[in-house]
């Protein structure tokens, strides 16, 4: 029995000893597929493969993409990897009219940017052109275009403490009532310093006051409603609400004033 024991010994060590050269073998591979990976990973990331190669803006309107990409900091010769969200996003923040802005890296080489803008309540009569005004009561003052169509025009307002409630009250006016209104003059006289006349896109003017004008103004479609079909005049919305019609000279020098 114990011959018989040496022998199954004896033909073991062989066995024994090809599994351990087959399992230095196998981690001598893996260290070299190892150093190998990672002498790729050095070339690439010195390499201009791993440059970005697209920058993808979304969610803007008013603001060119190629000026948020200039903000960025971000280039085709930029390293993707070197790419910090944190900081890009910081950046694009200093342009006035960004309120958000995330950005997404996506392998291998694609950034993203969302952004979100600043409302723009209405815009202000400067001379010959419109500066925008935004939800924040900031005029820019840089941004000057043509007639505008998608907010109020204010007349006769100067920059200050009238002109920042009046851009509080329309940044929380709904959307649906600022697209009735074309334009808001400030009017003030003896008794209201704030008053002010409000012409709407369907020719009937509003008298009201800064204050709580964006908690009136909402009342607006459901009162015109009630009123008959054509009727033009004030709707008077300080103290108390009603509606006056225009006497028929009055009427006809406001149609005139419209027409010209």
């Amino acid at each position: 029995m114990g011959k018989g024991k040496v022998v199954v010994l004896e033909e073991r060590v062989p066995k024994l000893k090809e599994q351990r050269r087959q399992r230095a073998n196998r981690l001598l591979i893996a260290y070299i597929a190892l150093f190998f990976m990672l002498l790729l990973g050095v070339v690439y990331a010195q390499s201009p493969l791993s440059n970005v190669a697209v920058i993808h803006v979304e969610g803007n309107h008013h603001i060119a993409s190629k000026d948020i990409i200039q903000l960025s900091g971000v280039t085709k010769k930029t390293s993707f990897w070197k790419v910090k969200k944190a900081e890009v996003e910081q950046r694009i923040k200093q342009h006035p009219e960004v309120e958000e802005v995330h950005v997404k890296k996506r392998i291998p080489n694609r950034i993203d940017i969302v952004v979100v803008e600043r409302k723009r309540i209405a815009y202000i009569l400067d001379k010959h052109s419109f500066l925008p005004i935004l939800d924040n009561g900031k005029v820019l003052t840089h941004a000057k275009r043509a007639i505008p169509s998608d907010a109020p025009i204010l007349v006769g307002w100067k920059e200050g403490e009238a002109i920042q409630e009046m851009a509080t009250q329309l940044a929380n006016t709904p959307s649906s009532i600022l697209n009735l209104i074309s334009e808001i003059h400030y009017t003030p006289n003896s008794s209201d310093q704030r008053h002010i006349t409000v012409y709407m896109n369907d020719g009937i003017e509003v008298s009201a006051t800064v204050d709580r004008f964006s908690e009136k103004i909402v009342h607006y479609p459901s009162i015109v409603s009630q009123l008959q079909p054509g009727a033009k005049g004030v709707l008077h919305l300080e103290m108390s609400t009603y509606f006056k019609p225009y006497e028929a000279d009055e009427g006809n020098d406001k149609n005139d004033e419209n027409e010209r």
